[in-house]
This record gives structure tokens, C-alpha cells and sequence, in this order.
């Protein structure tokens, strides 16, 4: 159970994939399920003050048997604060009228709880504390600051930067003056970062060409560097990347997201030796685009086309040679599901055929 002390009435407060407006009779939640939650919320004005909704804010969270998690809106810095949560005494006093407290609590939303799970079952609270910031908070803007300091016209001078205090002659030279941000620090989501070098040092340009067209080595080395112990987890910060952009509301889980995605479907020598892994990638996917709305797709590919060169391209691989047959099997059920569901056509050759141009490394020359 949840107890959680909002302020003011009006303010968005959700767990999962259900979100609520509070009312003035409202102190939690109560009958939460044990597990891996997601729980979020924005701050907003008073109705006489326009009553605006800020950006979203949310934390994961594991919730254990008839745990009471107590919460406290603190109205100067916009967020809940957890401490009374350490508090035994404050626990104990809040278990003790559970009875009178239960007409203010509202019902965990059961009837979304099997679409949350099949979200994140990859997702354990160890990976979520991992990935997310360490503020807690995963945040639908980032919070950013100025890399320099520049509060004066003389600290702009000794950067070579322009004056303020001048009228700018174009646009760039506008954009040029502004500031350069960055995240504040312990704000910013840990994804693991895909690496840039995806062939190994060393390599002939036969070898860099190679790693460039089967993404498997920058693949391997993700995996060794951030999920060696448990490589499957890959799938874990997949979908917490995605809850992460369709609940949290932050734009980098998706770019994240769509990064990762295609490192895994591009990946033609892992998906013969990881059957586990694509086979696991499968059911991911499968869940996780039955909550796109069909508009968004189509956003997208009028865009650049993604998704669907993406996930061609992992069909192809899927059914090359020694690939696992049960893998192979699963792959063409999943293509036959997404032609049906969104009329995409995997068979067309891709719009970019042309060759794949790859820079080789200083002091590497082709004979």
C-alpha cells in the first residue's frame, strides 16, 4: 500500500499504467500488488491559478507483501518526499488506522496490471536502480545548466564568445550566443551506451566492412561491458527504456530505445549463437508495439522509416542459415502478425540500397 499526501487537489498521481486525477478525499493507494512499479506524478497550479500540470516525474520501485510506503508532497521543491517511509514509528501509526483510512485509498487498477507486467517482466528492481538516475526521479524534462558559467560580459570575452550586448546580424550568430547545456548532475538516465566502434582494433577494412553490415561485435561488447552476468538483461533495459518513453514521457527512453533495437536486429552472427536472447526479443517486441497507437507508427515512417527497415532487416537475418528452427519459426509467425495488424510490407527491397560507405580508422589504406 501507498499513502501519499498530495498537494494541491488536481495533481496527476499514477502507478503504472493508470494515472488520477486527486480529489480532496484522496491518501493512496492501497491493495498494490508485490513488485516492480512505476510510480509518477506532476505538479500543477490551483484551479484560481490557471491550474497548469508540469512535466512528469516518476521513480521504480519493488514493493514487498503488505508493505506501506508513506509519502509526503513538499510543495517548495514539486516532489514527494519518502523519508516518513524510515520512519518505524510513523509506519507503525499509519498501520494502526488502516481501517479508518481505507474509504481515502483508492484500488490498485487490476484491470491494467497484466499489460504493466508484460511491459517490464524483464525488469527487476536491481536493473531499474541501475538505469535510472541517481536522483530517483526519472523525469519527462531534463534538468540542465549552463557548462560555463558565463554571468559577466568579461567571462564571455575571455571564452572568445560574442557580447550580448550587441545586436545579433543572423540567425546562427543568435543561436551561437546561447548558452551550451548540459544535465545536472545525478539527473541524467545510465543507459548503456552503444558503442560507437563497431569493429575490433585491429581489424582489416575486409573486417570493418563486415562489422559494419552485422552489428554482432558492438553487440558482444555491450553485453561484456554492461550485462556479463546476465547478457539477457539487455532485454530489461530495452523495456525500461520504453516504459521509460511511454509512461514517463522522456524523449531519450525512445531514442535510447530505437538505438538499442537496432543493434539487436542488426546483429546476424549473435542471433545464430543468442537463441535465448531473440527469442525473448520477440516476445518484447510483441508486447510493446500492441501499445503504439497505429498514428504514431505512421509518424515515424513518413519520417525516416525506422521500424519497419529494422525490423526487415531482422526478419532476413531470422531466417538465414543456422538459425535455431524454433527461433526461425517464432520470427515468421511475429512478421505475419505486424502485415496483418499494421499492413507493413517486409518483402519490398528497403528505399536505401545504396552501398554502405564505411570510414576506416587513420593509417588504415585499402590495396
Amino acid at each position: 500500500m501507498a499513502t501519499v499526501d498530495m498537494d494541491p487537489e488536481g495533481t496527476e498521481l499514477g502507478i503504472d499504467y493508470k494515472s488520477w486525477q486527486v480529489g480532496p478525499r484522496f491518501r493512496g493507494v492501497k491493495m498494490i500488488p508485490p513488485g516492480l512499479h512505476f510510480l509518477h506524478y506532476c505538479s500543477s497550479n490551483a484551479p484560481d491559478r490557471g491550474g497548469e500540470t508540469g512535466p512528469r516525474t516518476g521513480l521504480f520501485l519493488t514493493l514487498k507483501p503488505r508493505e506501506i510506503l508513506l509519502a509526503h508532497w513538499d510543495p517548495k521543491e514539486e516532489d514527494l518526499d519518502f523519508s516518513a517511509t524510515q520512519n518505524e514509528d510513523e509506519v507503525g501509526r499509519v498501520r494502526a488506522v488502516l481501517r479508518d483510512l481505507d474509504p481515502f485509498l483508492g484500488p490498485y487498477p487490476y484491470e491494467v496490471m497484466r499489460k504493466w507486467v508484460s511491459l517490464t517482466d524483464r525488469v527487476n528492481q536491481e536493473l531499474a536502480t541501475r538505469l535510472q538516475p541517481l536522483s530517483g526521479r526519472v523525469c519527462a524534462f531534463s534538468d540542465v545548466i549552463p557548462e560555463l558559467q558565463l554571468t559577466h560580459t568579461k567571462d564571455r570575452d575571455e571564452q572568445n564568445l560574442p557580447r550580448n550586448d550587441t545586436e545579433c546580424q543572423s540567425m546562427r550568430e543568435g543561436l551561437d550566443r546561447l548558452p551550451r547545456m548540459k544535465p545536472r548532475e545525478g539527473t541524467e538516465l545510465r543507459f548503456s551506451p552503444i558503442p560507437r566502434q563497431t569493429y575490433p582494433p585491429g581489424a582489416t577494412p575486409a573486417q570493418i566492412t563486415q562489422c559494419s553490415l552485422d552489428l554482432s561485435y558492438a553487440l558482444d561488447s555491450l553485453l561484456e561491458k554492461h550485462h556479463q552476468q546476465q547478457p539477457l538483461n539487455v532485454l530489461g533495459e530495452l523495456q525500461f527504456a520504453f516504459v521509460c518513453f511511454l509512461i514517463g514521457n522522456v524523449y531519450e527512453g525512445f531514442e535510447h530505445w530505437k538505438r538499442l533495437l537496432a543493434l539487436l536486429c542488426r546483429s546476424e552472427e549473435a542471433m545464430r549463437q543468442r537463441r535465448d536472447l531473440y527469442l525473448g526479443l520477440i516476445a518484447v517486441l510483441y508486447h510493446q508495439l500492441g501499445e503504439i497507437p497505429p498514428d504514431f507508427f505512421v509518424d515515424i515512417v513518413s519520417q525516416d522509416n525506422f521500424l519497419t527497415s529494422t525490423l526487415q532487416d531482422f526478419f532476413q537475418f531470422a531466417s538465414g542459415p543456422g538459425v535455431d528452427g524454433t527461433l526461425r519459426k517464432r520470427a515468421e509467425k511475429f512478421k505475419a502478425h505486424l502485415t496483418k495488424k499494421f499492413r507493413w510490407d517486409f518483402e519490398v527491397d528497403p528505399d536505401d540500397c545504396d552501398p554502405v560507405v564505411v570510414e576506416l580508422p587513420d593509417g588504415v589504406t585499402l590495396d
